[in-house]
């Protein structure tokens, strides 16, 4: 039987951060992907935006890692080159109804430690976004976007260099705790760990349920939110991220820029059964009459299915918003096994922080 001192499940942008972290602190690491490439589920089909921090609830893991996360990243992008931009975000109150909430965002953010926020009324929205119509906006010049796949690139060369592997095409079938560890069933090889790190995304729940001696209540039940992304057809007239106020389930359909200037707004929500990245054309039509509330020159025709992606939630339909489930030892009783549930936005905001939290959890 192979041995190994840590196995990573997973090799999306969470799996990869730990598993630099974990190399980089000198431990033999083994990272294991079912698929035949890296992040090729939620790591890839997002936003790819940098979060500043506003929404989440304060003292929650989401907000502390995101803010202390934000940061991290930026730096981590210029050490190493990888594409990002600061372009900035405008959260926006349509009309006078929902300036109490943009207030009460405003005060959020300030409460998790977001102290840069700008407010900007009618005329100053209109001089900065002609193509905007709303009545107020937070402006988040925080905000930013990043070349995901450059970043998990960045993350894979790091752990590598401080030895660990990567083993591509490594489903795990099974496995069970033992008296020193776990050994677990990967691509019809037996191999033996000390540490275990469960960062499978929407399948972390699987992988737990599929670990014998893993205390079945400590798992918690997943939920799909899919959410479709609609790509713009020709130039976008807005130079920032332009996004409305929360929603149940999300931050709602936003429009977000890549590197290349291209717009594409999302996501949308809808509960699924299991995982589907099929886009539905007709789901379009839901995003226009949204979009024209603070974009009403939004033309006819203007929108084209993009991608899909899944949230990998551990609250279902309406249930408030999980926080990060971050569980080690301590909270489930099994030596040398973390298990990482509910990583949905803004995980990839968060990556470097919560390596160092998940990390330390492990260890601990």
């Amino acid at each position: 039987m192979e041995q190994v001192e840590c196995v990573v499940i997973g090799a999306g942008v969470i799996g990869l951060a730990v598993a630099r972290q974990l190399a980089m602190a000198g431990r033999e690491v083994v990272v294991v992907e079912a698929e035949s490439a890296i992040g090729q589920h939620a790591s890839s089909r997002n936003s790819e935006v940098i979060h500043a921090g506003l929404y989440y609830p304060p003292g929650s893991l989401k907000a502390r890692l995101c803010v202390a996360g934000r940061q991290r990243l930026y730096d981590y992008c210029a050490q190493r080159s990888i594409a990002h931009q600061r372009c900035g975000k405008l959260i926006v109150a349509v009309d006078d109804t929902e300036l109490p909430r943009l207030q009460a965002l405003q005060a959020r953010a300030a409460t998790n430690g977001v102290d840069d926020l700008r407010w900007l009324d009618a005329e100053q929205l209109q001089a900065l976004e002609p193509a905007l119509r709303a009545r107020a906006a937070l402006l988040s010049p925080s905000t930013g976007i990043i070349d995901s796949h450059g970043l998990m690139l960045a993350l894979l060369a790091d752990a590598e260099t401080h030895g660990a592997t990567l083993a591509l095409n490594s489903p795990l079938h099974g496995g069970r705790v033992t008296g020193d560890g776990l050994e677990l069933d990967i691509a019809g090889m037996r191999l033996r760990s000390r540490l275990v790190v469960n960062a499978a995304g929407p399948w972390a729940p699987r992988v737990a349920a599929s670990l014998v001696g893993v205390p079945r209540e400590t798992i918690p039940a997943p939920y799909y939110a899919r959410g479709a992304y609609f790509a713009l057809q020709g130039r976008s007239p807005f130079q920032r991220l332009i996004y409305p106020l929360p929603e149940a389930g999300g931050l709602g359909t936003h429009l977000t820029l890549d590197l290349a200037g291209q717009a594409r707004f999302g996501p949308d929500l809808e509960w699924m059964d299991d995982i589907d990245y099929r886009v539905d054309p007709a789901r379009a039509e839901r995003f226009y009459a949204g979009i024209r509330r603070w974009w009403p020159a939004l033309p006819e025709q203007a929108l084209a299915p993009a991608y899909a992606g899944i949230r990998p939630k551990i609250a279902g339909p309406g249930a408030a918003d999980a926080d990060f489930l971050i569980q080690g030892p301590a909270q489930h009783g099994v030596p040398g096994l973390l298990q990482l549930y509910g990583i949905e936005s803004p995980g990839l905001t968060a990556s470097l922080a919560l390596a160092e939290y998940a990390a330390a959890t492990l260890t601990a």
